[in-house]
């Protein structure tokens, strides 16, 4: 069978091979007569004045104004507000990103204007919002700006494929960094987006270029984590690597993805999966290409690919690559990888795009490789770095490459920017920053050492560059503060999820433990309590109990055993709740929890009864609060009494509602009295035996509203999409019922939008509540991104 090629891939990466010559050479002259010694040591003499302050006498003693110790991002941006150096923080910060991301001239007075404008738009939001950094650039905030720009069902679409990805990902390696690369790479072609948008713009064409901007970045950023950090790690046999790499090729030299093929039993499940999601996003991306720039896309990826090659398959023990061998591949990379975005998104250039792109992306790659160099070198990577460490004492035609670094510095600033004083200063800025940024993560002494290896033959510009790392102030960057909360926020919000499911389990199997109800001696024969504990030991989520658990020891600081009969009570109540759901006269359901339902397992009068019986032995328990005062535990009582009564009038309502199609405020309130009010009980009882305060109960009742709306519109959806197995009951049933559902009425995307809505209410409800959320966030989570 004839295959059809696209590009020619040897003459494509041969041509972009010669212009990486072509400037390595000129890198390489200047090393050779030290040019950019002179042009750098007077960029240093202007920029230094901006940057090196003499303090007086008063400010040392002042410490109104003194920088946080802490760089934590609400601190940190209000410390620069306070000292009024936010707008100038914010000003290099975005200039780097239109120099890097977008290839753009700084000397541009359009340029600058839109610069002018993102920093404005920057700092209002910076400085006026409420939302703690977390949310700001979490979930919560990530979907406020997709209701903002009209664009909910991408954002819902985006976030289950993030979940998606993190799933796929295999042990050996990082799923934080890859989820923080793939958002970074996201926000980077959202903001492009935005920044070529004309001010005429409509709001439905602005949400329509949004919502494939987000798309769009996904599927370029989805090749990070499953084709170059897979293809890095030790997760994969070299001889699949091999396999895996050719499949990868041909995509691009063909235009079409093959078929998976056959693969080793070990890792047919996830390249299965990986396959899935890049054939996906491999479809759409070219989809979205204009036919003009279609072959660009292709050969831009594909000398991407095949400099990465080149490198991945090198080894730190071989001692004679040269230096075009070690440099070469880094130049095509680095440029390559920036100029395929501009490809993906099919988007305009001026004419100096592409050059100013090509010439910029080693400086930026010889940065990040400077900052790991340890971390490769310990993973046997070979990049400039490593490889001068290994073999500069025994090679004396190796380039230093941190040399070759201001080599790169020199040549950007004066032959590529054109001695543009505001490109001087903000590429300056940023090689202090990195430097500075290097000597705080590795201690002065490790710093000292790592100078004096890479120094080289000009000890006062070496000196010098010491001078300014030391003695420089405002250098630093807001996209590197915001990699740093965001590289905190994902291992903090791991720890707590892995905390938070921890807690699940053992709670789960503490109160399982508990919930067996002791069958009296007795001459006559009496199945109640026989079918009570078939019901009790079904494989039930125990979530009602489990927050009540929470809230009460962990938030209030209750004792557990003082607790241990309102646990009980609540699952009793809730399991005596689905046993009548389960009825022929009202849901008619066969499985439930993975079992037979108790109906069919035993008769109809049997579980009406074992329902009633339930429902007085929840009552009983309560009474049995003796670790309370007694007003306190008849006020519990008297609140569980009309809860109960209320969840009777909600099943009431849902079944005389069968058949009829439902408002969505007839729905919500329904859906509060089924659900809703279940998971309010379960917050509202330790409340009530800690003496919680009026305003943190009705707080934690809003929140309990929307989690409980939240969580019957997931149900609702896993009933049309879920998984038998999984959920442990059939679905369809609300469709064979004739339910009327917030599917049924929004249809599923309004549904899910309907859902993600509740959540970020029921996120707001918590900020007045005075003990900690953490748990409460997490159980939201569980409950939007849960499969049963």
């Amino acid at each position: 069978m004839s295959v059809e090629f696209v590009i020619n891939a040897d003459r494509c990466y041969q041509k972009a091979e010669e212009r990486a010559v072509n400037y390595f050479n000129t890198l390489h002259e200047q090393l050779k007569q030290k040019t950019y010694v002179h042009n750098l040591a007077k960029d240093f003499q202007s920029w230094k004045h901006n940057h090196i302050h003499h303090h007086s006498l008063f400010s040392l003693f002042s410490s109104g104004k003194r920088k946080p110790e802490s760089r934590g991002f609400n601190n940190y941006i209000k410390y620069l507000d306070y000292t009024n150096k936010l707008d100038p923080y914010l000003d290099r910060s975005i200039s780097y990103i239109f120099m890097r991301d977008l290839g753009a001239a700084l000397d541009s007075k359009d340029t600058q204007t839109r610069i002018q404008n993102v920093v404005a738009s920057l700092k209002k939001q910076l400085t006026t919002s409420s939302s703690s950094d977390t949310e700001m650039y979490g979930v919560v905030g990530m979907y406020k700006w997709a209701q903002k720009e009209a664009i909910e069902s991408t954002m819902i679409w985006l976030i289950e494929k993030l979940k998606t990805v993190s799933s796929y990902i295999p042990e050996g390696m990082d799923a934080d960094h890859a989820q923080r690369k793939l958002i970074k790479i996201i926000a980077g072609v959202v903001m492009q987006e935005i920044e070529e948008m004309s001010d005429e713009i409509s709001p439905e064409e602005r949400s329509l270029k949004l919502a494939r901007a987000i798309r769009i970045g996904y599927c370029y950023g989805l090749t990070y984590p499953f084709i170059d950090d897979l293809l890095d790690a030790n997760v994969l046999s070299e001889k699949v690597k091999k396999h895996y790499s050719d499949l990868i090729r041909t995509t691009l030299v063909t235009g079409a993805v093959p078929a998976l093929g056959d693969w080793a039993k070990d890792n047919l499940e996830l390249l299965t999966n990986i396959h899935s999601e890049l054939r996906e996003a491999f479809e759409f991306i070219k989809a979205n290409q204009r036919s003009e720039t279609l072959e660009s896309f292709f050969e831009q990826s594909y000398v991407f690919f095949q400099s990465q090659e080149v490198d991945r398959v090198k080894q730190l023990s071989n001692d004679k690559y040269t230096i075009e061998d070690i440099f070469i591949p880094i130049i095509l990379k680095s440029s390559s990888s920036r100029l395929i975005v501009h490809s993906v998104r099919s988007a305009p250039e001026d004419d100096g795009f592409d050059s100013r792109t090509f010439y910029y992306g080693i400086y930026n790659q010889l940065a990040d490789d400077f900052t790991d160099m340890f971390d490769d070198l310990e993973n046997g990577a070979v990049t400039p770095y490593t490889y001068y460490l290994t073999y500069h004492q025994k090679r004396n035609d190796l380039i230093n490459p941190f040399e070759l670094y201001w080599s790169v510095i020199s040549h950007l600033i004066h032959n590529v920017y054109h001695s543009d004083l505001k490109a001087c200063e903000v590429i300056l800025d940023r090689a202090i920053n990195g430097l500075k940024r290097f000597k705080e993560r590795m201690g002065t002494k490790k710093y000292n050492d790592v100078m004096k290896l890479f120094s080289f033959g000009h000890p006062k510009f070496n000196h010098l560059i010491q001078k300014m790392v030391e003695k420089a102030d405002d250098v630093d960057f807001f996209d590197k503060l915001l990699r740093d909360q965001m590289i905190s926020n994902l291992k903090k919000d791991r720890k707590e999820r892995e905390e938070f499911l921890d807690t699940i389990e053992t709670v789960r199997s503490e109160i399982n433990d508990l919930l067996p109800i002791h069958k009296n001696d007795s001459f006559l024969k009496e199945p109640i309590t026989e079918a009570a504990n078939y019901s009790l030991e079904g494989d039930g989520k125990r979530l009602r109990p489990i927050i009540t658990w929470n809230m009460g020891v962990s938030e209030y600081g209750l004792k557990s055993y003082a607790i241990v009969p309102l646990l009980r009570s609540l699952e009793y109540m809730h399991t005596a709740s689905l046993i009548f759901d389960d009825l022929p006269s009202q849901d008619n359901a066969s499985i439930r929890r993975g079992r037979s339902t108790l109906h069919m397992v035993y008769n109809n009068a049997i579980a009406e009864l074992t329902g009633l019986f339930l429902t007085q032995k929840a009552f009983e328990e309560q009474a049995t609060l003796d670790q309370f005062e007694s007003k306190t535990v008849l006020s519990l009582i008297h609140y569980s009494a009309k809860m109960t009564g209320e969840m009777c009038k909600g099943q009431a309502m849902d079944l005389e509602s069968r058949g009829k199609q439902l408002n969505l405020e007839q729905l919500n309130r329904l859906c509060f009295y089924k659900t809703g009010i279940a998971f309010e009980a379960s917050l509202i009882m330790p409340a009530i035996l800690a003496n919680a305060k009026e305003q943190e109960m009705l707080a934690l009742k809003k929140y309990a509203y929307h989690a409980g709306i939240a969580f019957q519109i997931k149900d609702d959806l896993l009933d049309i999409e879920g998984n038998q197995a999984l959920l442990g009951k059939s679905i369809g049933k609300d469709l064979e019922n004739k339910n009327s559902t917030f599917a049924s009425i929004l249809g599923m995307d309004g549904a899910k939008k309907a859902m993600w809505d509740h959540y970020c209410l029921a996120i707001d409800s918590l900020g007045v509540v005075q003990q900690r959320t953490t748990f409460l966030k997490h159980l939201l989570d569980y409950i939007v991104l849960r499969e049963n």
